[in-house]
C-alpha cells in the first residue's frame, strides 16, 4: 500500500490549497480592492439614506432631495462597478485554481507506480478529479469573496449599529453571538457528511467505470439488468447520504434566519419607541434597519458559505491524500546513464513478491542473464512468473531482494524515463487510443514522420488495412480502439514498439490475436525487427518460439530449464507436456500427464500479471 503523507487536523485543509493561489496574488490582490471597495459603498448607502430623510425630505428643499439621490446613484455607480471587477477577478481565480489542481493531481497520479492501482479504483480517482475539483472551485471562484465581502458588512455593520444606536447595538451583537454557535457545531457536521457523500459518489462511479469498460461480457453474460441494479443502488446510497448532508445545511440556515430576524424584529420593535419618544430621528431608525438588514443578511450568507467551505474541505482531504500518496519506486539521487551498445540484461538471484499477494514469492531467488542481441523465449504454466520480470525489468514494482542490471548497470540507479526510453513493449492486450492510427504509433516517438510510421505499418503487417481505413492513417480509431479488431489493434501495437526502435524488446504474446495468415506475417517482422536487439518473448503458443536463440522454461518462480526446442523435448518434462498439450505426439505419456489439466498448466488467453 503506497504511504500518505498525515493530513491536517486542525488546521482546515483548505490551507493546504496555498501553493496554488500564490502565484496569483497580483490577481487577488485586485479582487480583494475590488471587495473592499463594494462593501465600502454598500455600508456607505445607509447614510445616504439618512441625510435624505433627515435633510432632504425634512427641509422640503427639492435641491437637497436632488443632490442626496445623485449621491446614492454615485454610490450605486461605485458599488455596481466594484462587483463587476470581483466577480471577473475570483471567476478567473477559481477556473485557474481548479485548472492547475487538476493538472498537478493528474500528473502526481500518472507518475505513481501500479501498485497504487491495485488499492484504487479508477473510478474512484477520476471522480476527485472532477467533482471534488468542482467543489474547490465553487469555493474559490464564488464562496471565498461571498464569504469575505460578508466578513466585512458585517463588521462593518457592527461598527456602524454601534456608531448609531449603542443602545440598540448591543441587542443585535448579543443575538449574533448566539447564532454562531449553530454555525460552527452544525458546521462541524456539514463537513463530516459532504465527505461521506462525496465518497459515496465516487463509488458509484468507479462501479459505473468498471462495468462499461467490460460491456461485451456484461453484455454476453445478459447481466444488464444485475449492474444496472448494483449502479442504482450505489446511486441511492449516494442519495441518502446527500439527503443527509442537505437536512444538515437546511437545519443550519432555518437556526440561523430564525435567530436573525427575531433580534431584527425585536430591536426594530425597541427604535420604534424611541422614534415615538423622540430620542432618535426617523433617518437615524432607518440606517439603523438598514445595516441591521446588511448585517443580518451578511451572517446568512457566511452561514450559507460556511457549508460551502466545509464540503471544500472534505473535496481538499481526498485530493491532498491523492498529492500525499508517494509512489515506493523512486528516482535515484544521482542517475547513471545506460551505455549506448550492449544491452545486455541480468536478473541476479532476484525475489519478489507482489503487494497484494504477500506471502504468495511471484519469483524466487531468480537468475537469468540475458546476452546483448540474444532472443529469450519464456515459457510455463500460468503463474510462472513470466509477466512478472516483465514489469520488474520496466521498474513497476521493485524487488524485495536481489538486482536486474542492463549492461551492467543497476536498473535503481537508471531514472525511469531513461530506463523505459530504452524498452519497448507489445502487450497480449493491445493499448489503444481514441485518436487517429498515426497518433497510436507515433506514440511512442511523436517526431517520427509519416514515411517513418508507414515503413514501421509494413513491418507489422497492418499497412492494409490501414490504406482501407476511411482517412488512412489519419482515421479515428475510437475509445480503446473499438473499431479495430484484435488482430488490427494487435499489429498497430506492434508498429508503434517498432517505430520506437528500443534497443531491448519485451513482447508479452504479442501475436496471440492473429489469424494463421496474418501471424506467419507478424511473426516474421518481429523476427526481423529483434534482430539486431535483446529480445524477451512471452510465449503461449510455443509454435512462435522455436526459432529462439534460448527457450526458458519457468515454474513456481524459478528456473526449471533452458535451451532449443529439440533439447527440451528431450531434458524438460514440464516444457515436454506444454508442447504435447499443444502438438500432441508420444513424448506424453500417462504417467507424465498424471494430474495435469490444460487450463492450469497453458492459458492461452490469460492476462494474470503473475504469468
Amino acid at each position: 500500500m503506497p504511504s500518505a503523507a498525515p493530513l491536517p487536523s486542525r488546521i482546515s485543509p483548505l490551507f493546504a490549497l496555498m501553493p496554488f493561489l500564490r502565484p496569483y496574488a497580483r490577481r487577488w490582490a485586485i479582487a480583494f480592492l475590488a471587495l473592499v471597495t463594494a462593501a465600502v459603498a454598500t455600508l456607505a448607502l445607509p447614510v445616504a439614506f439618512k441625510f435624505l430623510i433627515d435633510r432632504g425630505f425634512a427641509s422640503g428643499e427639492r435641491s437637497h432631495i436632488d443632490r442626496y439621490f445623485i449621491a446614492l446613484f454615485a454610490l450605486s455607480l461605485v458599488l455596481a462597478g466594484a462587483t463587476a471587477l470581483r466577480f471577473y477577478c475570483v471567476s478567473w481565480l477559481g477556473e485557474r485554481v481548479t485548472a492547475d489542481l487538476r493538472r498537478a493531481v493528474y500528473r502526481h497520479i500518472v507518475s505513481l507506480s501500479p501498485e497504487f492501482f491495485e488499492t484504487t479504483q479508477t473510478g474512484e480517482v477520476l471522480s476527485r478529479l472532477t467533482t471534488d475539483t468542482t467543489l474547490i472551485q465553487t469555493v474559490v471562484g464564488t464562496s471565498l469573496s461571498l464569504g469575505l465581502r460578508n466578513t466585512l458588512l458585517t463588521v462593518g455593520g457592527v461598527v456602524m449599529l454601534v456608531v448609531t444606536s449603542p443602545v440598540l447595538s448591543g441587542y443585535i451583537i448579543a443575538t449574533l453571538i448566539v447564532v454562531v454557535a449553530p454555525i460552527v457545531i452544525f458546521g462541524r457536521r456539514v463537513r463530516r457528511l459532504s465527505r461521506d457523500s462525496q465518497d459515496k459518489v465516487a463509488s458509484a462511479s468507479a462501479l459505473a467505470g468498471e462495468v462499461l469498460n467490460a460491456m461485451p461480457t456484461v453484455q454476453s453474460y445478459t447481466q444488464e439488468a444485475q449492474e444496472a441494479r448494483r449502479f442504482g443502488t450505489a446511486v441511492e446510497t449516494a442519495f441518502d447520504t446527500a439527503l443527509t448532508r442537505i437536512r444538515a445545511r437546511a437545519q443550519l440556515t432555518a437556526v440561523v434566519i430564525i435567530f436573525v430576524f427575531a433580534a431584527i424584529v425585536f430591536v426594530l420593535w425597541l427604535g420604534a419607541k424611541a422614534v415615538l419618544a423622540g430620542e432618535m430621528t426617523a433617518g437615524q431608525l432607518s440606517q439603523f434597519i438598514l445595516y441591521a438588514v446588511f448585517t443580518a443578511g451578511a451572517v446568512g450568507a457566511i452561514a450559507e458559505v460556511w457549508g460551502d467551505l466545509q464540503r471544500a474541505a472534505g473535496a481538499t482531504e481526498r485530493l491532498l491524500q491523492l498529492l500525499a500518496t508517494r509512489s515506493p519506486i523512486a528516482e535515484p539521487d544521482t542517475p547513471v546513464a545506460l551505455p549506448a551498445h550492449a544491452e545486455g540484461i541480468r536478473f541476479d538471484n532476484v525475489t519478489f513478491s507482489y503487494p497484494s499477494r504477500p506471502g504468495t514469492a511471484a519469483l524466487s531467488h531468480f537468475t537469468l542473464d540475458v546476452a546483448p542481441g540474444e532472443h529469450v523465449a519464456l515459457v510455463g504454466p500460468s503463474g510462472a512468473g513470466k509477466t512478472t520480470l516483465f514489469q520488474l525489468l520496466l521498474r513497476f514494482y521493485e524487488p524485495q531482494s536481489g538486482s536486474i542490471l542492463i549492461s551492467g548497470v543497476p536498473t535503481r540507479q537508471v531514472s525511469l524515463a531513461a530506463l523505459r526510453q530504452a524498452i519497448g513493449v507489445v502487450l497480449q492486450e493491445s493499448v489503444i487510443f481514441s485518436g487517429s492510427v498515426l497518433d497510436n504509433i507515433r506514440y511512442g516517438a511523436p517526431e517520427a514522420t509519416l514515411a517513418q510510421v508507414q515503413r514501421a505499418a509494413e513491418m507489422a503487417a497492418a499497412a492494409g488495412f490501414i490504406n482501407e481505413l476511411p482517412q488512412g492513417y489519419d482515421t479515428l480509431l475510437g475509445e480503446r480502439g473499438v473499431r479495430l479488431s484484435g488482430g488490427q489493434r494487435q499489429r498497430i501495437a506492434i508498429a508503434r514498439a517498432i517505430l520506437k526502435d528500443p534497443p531491448i524488446l519485451l513482447l508479452d504474446e504479442a501475436t496471440s490475436a492473429l489469424d494463421a495468415a496474418s501471424e506467419r506475417l507478424v511473426q516474421t517482422a518481429l523476427n526481423n525487427a529483434a534482430r539486431n536487439r535483446t529480445t524477451l518473448v512471452i510465449a503461449h503458443r510455443l509454435a512462435t518460439v522455436q526459432q529462439a536463440d534460448r527457450i526458458v522454461v519457468l515454474e513456481q518462480g524459478r528456473i526449471v530449464a533452458q535451451g532449443r526446442h529439440a533439447e527440451l523435448l528431450q531434458s524438460s518434462p514440464l516444457y515436454a507436456r506444454l508442447a504435447a498439450l499443444q502438438f500432441g505426439g508420444p513424448s506424453m505419456d500417462t504417467e507424465e500427464t498424471e494430474g495435469l489439466s490444460a487450463p492450469s498448466e497453458l492459458t492461452t488467453g490469460s492476462t494474470d500479471r503473475s504469468h
